[in-house]
């Protein structure tokens, strides 16, 4: 039985072989292709070798950073004195970071020129000269019709505290 099955397989395999006919344009292609002038491949572009960069300013102060020496002096000169008061009772736009904080418009009540904030969470309130604004101390030195004008007090990263100047703009819609 094993003989047969041999025998059969065998023949199925070379009379596979023997189909030459059938795939006459294939190999006619593969010829045709084949007698066709060879394209040329561009040679490579020539490297030129890396040559390492050594920076020889790296222990140099950097050129976009001021002087120690001029920081220490500002902060020295603008220091003196300045220190927030934390006995104090804070307000409640203390508790809003200065940049979440839009003036809106003014109102005048009894010859006193009220700001409007908006504490950009749906709630608006008075703010006038002397009242207290964001997370750094701000104290309100002037009320205008365009502006608030603000002085934060913010440390100096020398163990001191320095006053900033904000201001707070008329934002219309």
């Amino acid at each position: 039985m094993v003989r047969y099955t041999v025998l059969i397989m065998a023949l199925f395999a070379f009379g596979g072989c023997s189909f030459e006919g059938q795939h006459q344009d294939l190999r006619d292609y593969i010829e045709e292709t084949k007698r066709r002038p060879r394209g040329r491949i561009e040679p490579l572009p020539e490297f030129r070798p890396y040559k390492a960069f050594s920076y020889a300013a790296i222990k140099l102060r950097s050129p976009f950073e001021r002087l120690k020496e001029e920081q220490q002096q500002e902060f020295v000169g603008n220091s003196v004195g300045v220190e927030p008061d934390f006995n104090r009772e804070k307000e409640f736009l203390e508790g809003f970071a200065l940049m979440a904080l839009k003036m809106v418009g003014t109102i005048e009540k009894d010859n006193v020129l009220w700001a409007l904030v908006s504490d950009g969470e749906g709630g608006v309130y008075r703010v006038s000269t002397g009242n207290y604004v964001g997370k750094n101390h701000g104290r309100v030195i002037n009320t205008s019709h365009g502006q608030l004008d603000i002085v934060e007090i913010i440390p100096d990263n020398l163990g001191g505290w320095v006053e900033r100047p904000r201001v707070l703009k008329l934002e219309e819609e």
